[in-house]
Parts: structure tokens; sequence; C-alpha cells
């Protein structure tokens, strides 16, 4: 007997960063994900700029515009930075308030294997750090796949850093977390921060592991490097003849047409050698 399988479309935006919006951004990012009718939003981390309370208000509001299901995971700026009592001692409690009281997410279904990764920290005003706790709660969601689906890790802070960009740092534990997760054999990881679109082969951790990470944009912030606002758009089609591939699409704000465009798109294979084999 045949399995059919059905075509998934995952979005992935990060950064929004109310407090710094572009507001143009706004009302044409809602029409446009609703548009593409996606199966799972994905948000990697940095809802605020400064996590106060109003910027928390107004990201609220602003995913309850937003498809569901949703997939989301806090970034650093979703911990105080000026505020030191509650930076230590309560770093999300705004977050859990208004945003998801479920740090490490996973969404599962018959194609897609999904699972987040809180990374912010509250002695790091920068970085982040995935734990073995984590990690190890990861494998134990990945363990609930059981029908070959492809498998998507999110985490805000980056696992590779493009050349020539200064200031920021890896993830921390990023080489235990990238064998880890090929044991896993996960095809995808999904990571935010860096304000910039940038694509790494887990290999450069793990010879021979060549699952793509994947840096998104800011979809809707001021703080921009150099880039205009994007996103990601993944399409999960199990029924290709290349190893269920997975199509990544990037699509772009266009100031003068005041909209979001597809400006690139790009197969990425899938780690399923080693699977097969098991």
């Amino acid at each position: 007997m045949v399995q059919s399988h059905k075509v998934r479309t995952i979005v992935q935006l990060s950064d929004l960063h109310f407090g710094a919006i572009l507001e143009p951004t706004l009302t044409p990012l809602v029409q446009y994900l609703h548009d593409l009718a996606p199966h799972l939003t994905i948000i990697s981390g940095d809802f605020t700029q400064r996590a106060t309370r109003e910027q928390f208000t107004q990201a609220n509001a602003y995913l309850a515009r937003l498809p569901q299901p949703q997939l989301l995971i806090p970034g650093n700026h979703d911990v105080p930075l000026y505020n030191v009592f509650r930076r230590f001692l309560s770093p999300l409690a705004a977050y859990d308030e208004f945003i998801s009281t479920n740090h490490d997410p996973a969404f599962i279904d018959d194609e897609v294997a999904v699972v987040g990764i809180n990374s912010a920290r509250s002695f790091t005003f920068k970085g982040g750090n995935v734990s073995e706790a984590q990690l190890q709660d990861s494998v134990n969601a990945f363990s609930l796949a059981t029908n070959n689906q492809v498998r998507v890790v999110v985490v805000h802070h980056p696992f590779d850093i493009p050349v020539g960009l200064s200031g920021v740092e890896i993830v921390g534990n990023a080489k235990r977390a990238i064998e880890t997760f090929a044991g896993c054999h996960v095809d995808l990881f999904l990571t935010g921060h860096l304000h910039l679109v940038q694509r790494a082969p887990a290999s450069v951790f793990t010879p021979g592991y060549h699952a793509m990470m994947l840096g998104a944009g800011t979809a809707t912030s001021t703080r921009a490097r150099g880039e205009p606002n994007s996103f990601f758009v993944l399409r999960v089609d199990h029924s290709r003849n290349d190893d269920g591939a997975i199509q990544v699409e990037t699509h772009t704000w266009n100031a003068a047409r005041n909209c979001f465009e597809l400006t690139d798109a790009r197969s990425v294979p899938r780690i399923t050698m080693a699977r097969a084999a098991e």
C-alpha cells in the first residue's frame, strides 16, 4: 500500500523587535502570510526590543493576527536588559505572560517534526547557549517522530557566523548540539539573531553531516544590517523524487511596492541515507 503524503508549508519569521518596528511591513506581512496558508508559523525569538510590558503587549496583539498554529521561542532581547532584578530572578516572566510559557516547544505531525530550543540566557547580554538537558529533551521529542518526518531544529542564536561579521558569537555548546542532532538525523537548522540571511552546512562541525543551517533576516524591524526585511518559507513534499528535498524560499520586503515578494528559491536535500540504513 502506497502511503499518501501532503505538502507542508512552514513559515519562519525572526527578530520582530516590537519597540523598533518598521511599521509599513506589519499589515502587508499579515495578509501575505494568510495567503501562503502555512501549516506552521515559526517565530525564532526577539519579539521585543527591550522586553517591556508595552512591547510584549504589542507583540501579543500581532501574533493574534498571524496564522496558527505557531511555534515560538524567546530571544535574548526578550530578557530585560537594564532591570537587573527581573533579568536574573524572572527573566522571562513577561514573555510567559504575553507570548508563551513553553520555552522549548515541539510540533510533530505526519510530515514534519520541529523542535524549538530556548537559547536566551540571563548571564549574557547578546550570546546564548544550548544546555545538555535541552539536548536530551530534544532527542526525546524527536523519538516521537516515527514516520520519516522532515526534522527541523529552531534556535534563536546562530550555529555559524558569516565571514567578516564581528561582535557576535555562535551559540554556546554548538558543536555538541550539532553532533547530537546528527544522531537524530535532523535535516535543517533554523536560527535568527543576526538579522542577515545566511546558509551554511552542518559539516563544518561534523564532517559528512550535510544538514543545512539557515539564518533568517529580520521580518519587521528597523534594525537591519544593510539587507531588506525578509523571512523564510519551507515547502516539504515527500512525494518528490529527490529524497524529499525541502524547498527553501526567501521572501523579501520591497519598499517601493510596499509588499513582500519571493526573491530566492533553492532545494535543500534531506538527511536520508543514515536513516535508511537503520
